[in-house]
Parts: C-alpha cells; structure tokens; sequence
C-alpha cells in the first residue's frame, strides 16, 4: 500500500510539473507570438512609407534637376542636335 502511494503522490507531482511547463511554454509562446506581431506591423509601416518615399525619388521634375545638377546635362535643342545619315548603305539595309 505505502508504494502504491508513493507512485500515485510521484503521479500526481509529474503531472502538476508537466501542467506547469506546459502553461509556461503556453504563455512564451503567445508573448513571443504578440513580438513578432508588432514586428510585422512595424515592418509593414516600414514598407509603406520606403514605398512613398520610392515614388517620390522617381517624380520627372526631381530626376531632370539631378541630371541637370549633377550630371551636369541639359535639355536636347535643335541648336545641338547632331543627325547622323548612312550615304553607304543601299535601300533597305541590303549591301
């Protein structure tokens, strides 16, 4: 009788320690859970506003004045165009 209670007392012991660790690991969980949730949310934000700020970098006006700026180019004229003719050729581009 006196190991029938010890084995129902170390039952009863393994099972409260099992109910433990499984709340504990319940409860990591659902913060770890709740983290990558506002992880995601943070990245999604990210993403929104890399987005505007992507379509903003790409407006006509901003890209001619950085190539006028810095690269220093300008705008095609008549004045400057330079037309280039192929006298060698045959019609039809045939030799």
């Amino acid at each position: 009788m006196l190991r029938l209670t010890f084995l129902l007392l170390a039952a009863v012991v393994g099972s409260a320690m099992l109910l433990v660790h499984s709340q504990y690991e319940s409860r990591r969980l659902y913060t770890e859970l709740h983290r990558a949730i506002a992880e995601s949310r943070q990245l999604q934000t990210e993403h929104q506003r890399l987005q505007v700020d992507k379509r903003a970098q790409a407006t006509p006006l901003r890209v001619e004045r950085l190539a006028r700026d810095r690269l220093q180019m300008r705008m095609a004229t008549p004045a400057i165009t330079h037309y280039v003719t192929d006298d060698g050729a045959a019609a039809g581009g045939r030799p």
